[in-house]
């Protein structure tokens, strides 16, 4: 069963004038999550991973009054914003649960779990 896992982080993290730039902090929870991935990977769990570009630099598209209008970059104040996603397949949801609950040790920042329907959804 495939999972997709969503990964927040606080929205004060993100500063457009320094996007390119991470931080030391950033640099080494990516290498403990690289680490992790390859488990995932070594035990077949793992699909795929990517990090989103920051919300300064995102384009929203919407339906209007029968029009498509697009913006540029995000309108309402967050808090969080979806910073990553990665794609699990698993046994089940407990099975997600775990690897999860080791992403949320490890990086310290919330994370979603979204089944994806595929073939299941009716």
């Amino acid at each position: 069963m495939k999972f997709l896992i969503l990964g927040y982080t606080p929205s004060s993290s993100w500063d457009a004038s320094t996007a390119d730039a991470p931080t030391e902090d950033a640099l080494a929870a990516f290498a403990a999550y690289q680490e992790f991935e390859a488990e995932l990977r070594a035990s077949g769990e793992f699909v795929s991973t990517e990090g989103l570009g920051h919300p300064a630099v995102s384009t929203t598209v919407r339906k209007t009054d029968g029009t498509i209008v697009m913006t540029d970059g995000p309108f309402v104040e967050l808090k969080e914003v979806l910073a990553s996603f990665a794609v699990i397949d698993v046994s089940g949801l407990e099975r997600a649960k775990d690897i999860v609950a080791r992403m949320v040790e490890m990086l310290g920042e919330p994370m979603e779990i979204r089944p994806i329907m595929g073939d299941d959804f009716a």
